[in-house]
């Protein structure tokens, strides 16, 4: 397994694999790398012949008082577990690898639109530019034929989605399941944030947002009412809920007649924020509603 800094480094290493038309697959992280980021890998070997893994803690997606600083770099333990899952590449550059004209950066990558404007981009303002604006230079500098994101960030996918086709990557964008702990909470590298109370309460979120989705498969469509008791039930166990929304997989508000549904949550438990997700999807079988829900 490589691991290199430089994109000319990786370029050297990737040129070749091209010109022989091995397929690759990009998996971007911020490292401090989990179960959950090793199934991202594990799908990566599926769907490509070569796994490039990207380490990069990006300081344009963190807002003024947000975690930069304290995010946890692992870069030594990262690379063992890497090694350990497969991967053919590390590319972990440093910010002036990235952005190679001074940082901030005066180019950056905006979609607009419902996709970006609700949810993760009223609370946390320029969070995506920072996302989109990274993808896109990572997607540049190995030039995947696939990219693979985890559904946690479901808002964050829709996005990356968009943005692939709006400037024509030609880069398939896949959504890898949430990986979760046995108590249903979503693996997350800032997990390790919460307190020993605050983690037994955690996955009291996931709990909400499985109710709901029960609630949508019996037929309710009161959604503003759905969410809503929901906040209640978790603001009284101690989150403090930033949303709690019922929105079509595209994230546009859902309608009564829809089949499809994601229902997506961010909190604040002490002082981690966390966030979550649960989609379902009904269809008529023998007259009878049936669901699949993730």
């Amino acid at each position: 397994m490589h691991v290199v800094h430089h994109p000319s480094e990786l370029g050297a290493i990737l040129a070749p694999l091209r010109e022989s038309r091995r397929r690759i697959a990009l998996v971007p992280t911020m490292g401090n790398l989990h179960a959950g980021h090793l199934a991202l890998v594990a799908r990566a070997k599926r769907e490509a012949e070569v796994v490039v893994v990207s380490i990069f803690v990006n300081p344009l997606q963190f807002g003024v008082g947000e975690d930069f600083e304290r995010y946890p770099r692992t870069l030594d333990a990262d690379v063992e577990k890497l090694q350990a899952a497969g991967a053919d590449v590390v590319f972990a550059p440093a910010v002036a690898d990235i952005y190679p004209n001074g940082y901030p950066p005066t180019t950056r990558v905006h979609v607009s639109g419902d996709v970006s404007a609700c949810l993760e981009g009223a609370f946390r303002p320029g969070h995506f530019d920072g996302v989109a604006t990274v993808v896109a230079i990572l997607f540049n500098c190995v030039q995947p034929d696939v990219a693979i994101f985890g559904e946690k960030d479901w808002q964050q996918l829709q996005i990356i989605q968009r943005m692939a086709q709006d400037l024509g990557f030609g880069i398939a964008v896949l959504g890898e399941p949430i990986v979760r702990a046995p108590d249903g909470l979503a693996l997350s590298s800032r997990n390790q944030y919460l307190s020993a109370d605050e983690r037994k309460t955690a996955p009291r979120l996931h709990a909400a947002l499985a109710a709901i989705a029960r609630e949508l498969v019996d037929g309710r469509r009161d959604f503003h009412e759905l969410c809503h008791d929901r906040i209640a039930q978790l603001t009284a166990v101690g989150f403090l809920p930033q949303y709690l929304e019922i929105r079509r997989p595209g994230l546009a508000p859902s309608q009564p007649a829809d089949t499809g549904f994601s229902i997506l949550a961010a909190a604040l438990l002490g002082k981690t924020r966390l966030i979550d997700n649960v989609r379902v999807t009904l269809a008529q079988r023998d007259g009878q509603t049936v669901s699949a829900k993730r």
